[in-house]
């Protein structure tokens, strides 16, 4: 073996080839649940994501979708491979930066290595390449429709670049890898920001090439400069140039009275003179370094420029076009996302301050005929000092969130917290749990994929672990491999190779603790973010590797076959990860993201309008619509951006098949800054009564005082006088169109009231705008709700939805008291059976984690919930068809038995099947039970312990109900012993 460089590079793309496969292999088929959705969508079409957008992963994706060659269904899968492209990619050039900073730890002189140097050197960079390959959350993002893929190729490049820097003798040779890497730095804008934080750990490298002496003062230095450059570009490029040029736009528009754009055209200008005066004065005057930062400075700007994309397609319109960011004004909200707010990060309030004094912040712009004109101000607000803190981890005042403060401080209600709480819990919620236990499920081991799962060590086996647990595919036992291997290059380098340790530890550090700290996120998260920290993984990686040379470098001094051995050894890493790993990161042949989107659209009637909440209940049907081109006619409006002005105008157009909304309220009744919130203010004359919902609707439009009331601050807001509003029915209309169906006509109505929930004091925009619509449309349109719009809108509309699938129709109906729900029994049969799709839930070799077996628990509650409606018609046939249906599409051996599986045993034993009801039913008595145990022997009082615990009361119920004593006794049993338990340890719970 003469030539390692050959032999080196061709390891490499050996690496790359081997973690592409793989990613092939195990690629998700369709657009998962989550962004991927969305970001197939858009990508798809070049639409707008939501702030600040991936204008380079949408054009990247785009030129990916084009080998579908026109099959629709094949676009997601080609723009997933984006995904796996850039992760193989990224494991290329760990392998190659494992390799250039192992050298120096086994004193291997480039081109003059031995036979064995040579073997250690490609076998380090294969282990901890192949190990971060094959890591959970890395291979998690590798085989999807998202942007840390992505990410992590451009961070990976960048740290590679900066090592082919430092080994480069031309002075003007390294300064092109200089503007190369901020080059790449810009274009990594276009995917995601977390490419910026390799800065001070390049700064580093910088720092000991260029000095011979180095010492702490300067290395600090060199890092102080590195962490300027990642603000200069995170906080003053990034956000601040588009701010600067919202001041020079203003003032030309407003002030100067020139066309729209002529500001940001002039900053552009200006910018672009800057540059160019600054190169040529630096280089007159020779400013090396001075020259290379300015044209660096530049390349980032060219890679930011990638934005452009962005504007040039809100203004056409696209389908899904988030925040509208067609005008230099809304383009500037969306690169700041300030949407989102903001979290205190140096300083300020706890989550129990009192009320904070709030003052008028900067005006908040829109686009008129001519000139830009002010909606409304941004609010800022100032804490007592005495209730703000340095470092505020424990800041936000949400319910849920104060409660889980409480919980993890042990603070009572009311109690101030102190800064030593404060510390508290970021050490042993932020750092510990949100961190250090993801950290573990990459290189120690995991529990499961149930939300805030823990990690394994080496130590847990699968003694006393319930089957649910132990047969979870997520359940990844490493034995402390990789995390022991790890730790012994971690001090392999630290001794042999401080400087370079210095910037890896850098680097793990800034990808990992320290953004901990910038992202202070609050104790409840929708969904576990490992993928946020897969930098710090791919630093630790690097320590894998050099596990190899260190028991190498020991081994070879007892003969070269040992050193070999100690390579053979150090293999077991990848191989224990990739053989763990495989079967919960296999995606092949799971479809229900899409087949869940395609049965909510499926659901619904021609020109139907579907309101749905979160992220899951919308993208995937987003992509459905604008990739597949399924059931365009339908418009999915999604509530908590039906709060924004831009959302609400975009529904008054024609989308796709989609006809324009018919409203009453004008955009100045809705404009930003108007009617955000309508608070309940129940006047004495309507105590106990309902208003006209129509008159209601033309007092807001008309801005009358009869609504209006002054906030103490001077302000003039409308308000809701009464807590119920009533909608008169046109019962001809209703008539004319049939829109009920002659089965529900005994429950018609000629009155439909909206009572607010107790507890519920105020409408939001989006509520207001809702009922514009329901009153104005007078049923021209279907108006559907999936089950998270349901429970979030502040009034009750229960009595008036009909089922007839997945969605929950809105008709002028009057449920009766002692139904449950109204069921279109004949059109939800024709749905369930016929048109909505099931596919892979059958196949217990199918990968369906956590996401997937909440939406199949809704579909068994569907199931359900028509089979009882078909019993109380006594239709008890249908109805066993219906039960058995839902068993044969979602067995237990591929979707365990969860709290919707009750209902079938109650529904079983109403249509007499006693047999397999009680086997069932005492089936999910034993598994309920044995997790609730687990659960009270980790100390986990949660909403997973509750609903086992409910659901064996249910069970309980059911059996004392239908008069089974001895399972009904069994029960008890349970249900006493869980109760002991918990006799030991009521504060917990």
């Amino acid at each position: 073996m003469t030539d390692f460089k050959k032999f080196n590079n061709l390891t490499g793309w050996a690496v790359f080839i081997a973690s592409l496969i793989v990613y092939i292999l195990t690629l998700e088929e369709t657009a998962s649940f989550w962004d991927s959705g969305e970001f197939i969508a858009i990508a798809y079409k070049l639409e707008v994501s939501h702030p600040p957008g991936a204008p380079l992963y949408m054009l990247i994706g785009r030129m990916f979708s084009f080998f579908a060659f026109g099959d629709v269904t094949q676009v997601a899968y080609w723009i997933n491979m984006v995904s796996a492209v850039s992760s193989a990619f990224a494991v290329l050039f760990l392998y190659w930066t494992i390799v250039m900073l192992g050298r120096k730890l086994i004193n291997a002189e480039l081109g003059n290595e031995t036979n064995v140097q040579k073997i250690l050197l490609a076998g380090a960079g294969v282990v901890g390449a192949m190990s971060f390959a094959f890591t959970d959350s890395f291979w998690f993002s590798a085989v999807e429709g998202e942007v840390y893929g992505m990410s992590s190729f451009f961070t990976a490049f960048v740290f590679w670049a900066m090592l082919k820097w430092e080994i480069v003798d031309d002075e003007s040779g390294r300064n092109k890898w200089i503007v190369l890497i901020f080059y790449m730095l810009g274009l990594s804008t276009g995917a995601h920001l977390l490419g910026l934080v390799t800065l001070p750990a390049l700064g580093l490298i910088y720092y000991f090439k260029k000095y011979e002496n180095p010492t702490w003062k300067g290395a600090f230095a060199a890092m102080g400069i590195s962490l300027f450059l990642v603000m200069l570009i995170n906080s003053f490029i990034i956000p601040g140039l588009p701010t600067l040029a919202g001041k020079f736009e203003i003032t030309f528009v407003n002030t100067f009275g020139l066309p729209f754009g002529s500001g940001a055209l002039f900053m552009i200008a200006l910018l672009i003179a800057a540059i160019v005066f600054g190169l040529k004065w630096t280089r007159r005057k020779e400013y090396v370094t001075l020259n290379t930062l300015i044209l660096g400075i530049t390349f980032v700007l060219i890679g930011y420029s990638c934005y452009a994309v962005i504007l040039i397609r809100s203004k056409d319109n696209p389908a899904i076009d988030q925040n509208n960011p067609e005008n230099v004004m809304t383009f500037i909200s969306y690169l700041k996302r300030e949407q989102y707010g903001s979290r205190p990060l140096l300083y300020g309030q706890y989550y129990n301050a009192p009320q904070p004094q709030t003052k008028q912040g900067a005006p908040i712009y829109y686009k008129d005929n001519d000139e830009y004109k002010i909606s409304d101000y941004k609010v800022e607000t100032t804490y007592d000092d005495a209730w703000s803190t340095f470092l505020p981890r424990m800041y936000s005042s949400s319910p849920a969130h104060i409660q889980k403060y409480m919980a993890i401080t042990g603070l009572r209600e009311g109690e101030k917290p102190t800064f030593i709480d404060n510390l508290a819990f970021m050490f042993s919620h932020q750092i510990g749990h949100m961190y250090m236990r993801y950290f573990m499920f990459n290189f120690s081991g995991r529990e499961s994929d149930i939300q805030d799962a823990d990690y394994l060590t080496a130590f847990d086996g699968n003694k006393d672990v319930p089957d649910f647990i132990k047969n979870n595919k997520s359940r990844n036992q490493y034995y402390m491999i990789p995390l022991i291997l790890g730790l012994i290059g971690f001090f392999f380098q630290f001794n042999r190779d401080p400087k370079r340790f210095s910037a890896t530890l850098m680097f793990f550090i800034l990808t990992g603790l320290a953004l901990v700290i910038y992202l202070n996120s609050p104790p409840i998260e929708p969904r576990e973010r490992d993928y946020i920290y897969t930098g710090s993984y791919y630093a630790f990686a690097i320590w894998i590797g050099f596990a190899v040379l260190a028991i190498g470098s020991a081994a070879m001094k007892r003969g070269k076959a040992l050193a070999y051995g100690a390579l053979a050894l150090c293999l077991v890493s990848p191989i224990i990860l990739a053989a763990e790993n495989w079967d919960d990161h296999d995606r092949t042949g799971r479809f229900f993201s899409v087949d869940s989107a395609r049965n909510f659209l499926a659901s619904c009637a021609p020109n139907a309008i579907l309101f749905t909440g979160g992220d899951n209940d919308t993208f995937p049907l987003w992509y459905v619509q604008e990739v597949e081109g399924f059931r365009t006619d339908v418009r999915v409006i999604v509530l908590s951006y039906y709060n924004t002005d831009w959302y609400v105008d975009q529904t008054k157009v024609k989308m796709n098949d989609s006809e324009a909304f018919p409203y009453s309220l004008d955009i100045e009744s809705y404009r930003q800054g108007t009617n955000d919130y309508l608070y309940v203010d129940e006047r004495p004359q309507y105590k106990g009564k309902a208003i006209d919902l129509k008159d209601y609707i033309s007092l807001v439009q008309r801005k009358s005082p009869v609504i209006q009331r002054q906030l103490g601050s001077g302000t003039v807001i409308n308000t809701v006088p009464a807590r119920s509003l009533f909608l008169n029915v046109d019962s001809a209309q209703v008539e004319k169109l049939g829109v009920i169906p002659n089965s529900l006509k005994k429950y018609q109505t000629d009155r439909m009231t909206f009572t607010f929930k107790q507890g519920e004091n105020f409408l939001e925009k989006a509520h207001l705008m809702m009922l514009d619509l329901i009153a104005t449309n007078n049923w021209e349109r279907p108006i559907y709700f999936n089950y998270t719009s349901v429970s979030s809108v502040p009034f009750d509309l229960d009595d008036y939805l009909v089922q007839e699938g997945m969605a929950y129709r809105l008709l002028p109906v009057q449920k009766p008291g002692s139904m449950r729900e109204i069921v279109n029994t004949d059109l939800m049969y024709d749905n369930v059976m016929n048109k909505f799709q099931f596919r892979g839930l059958d196949d217990p070799s199918t990968n369906l984690n956590g996401d997937y077996r909440g939406f199949a628990q809704n579909h068994r509650s569907m199931f359900t919930t028509l089979a009882d409606a078909l019993i109380t018609e006594g239709d008890t046939t249908r109805a066993k068809t219906v039960l058995d249906y839902g068993m044969e599409v979602m067995p237990k051996e591929s979707l365990p038995y969860d709290i919707a599986s009750v209902s079938f045993v109650q529904a079983y034993l109403n249509i007499g099947e006693e047999e397999k009801a009680l086997a069932m039913g005492m089936e999910i008595a034993e598994m309920f039970n044995e997790m609730a145990t687990y659960h009270q022997k980790k100390m986990r009082y949660d909403y997973e312990f509750r609903k086992y615990l409910n659901g064996l009361q249910y069970l309980q119920s059911i059996f004392s109900q239908y008069g089974y004593p001895e399972q009904a006794a069994r029960l008890r049993e349970m249900l006493d012993g869980q109760n002991t338990m918990l006799s030991m340890d009521r504060s917990n719970f």
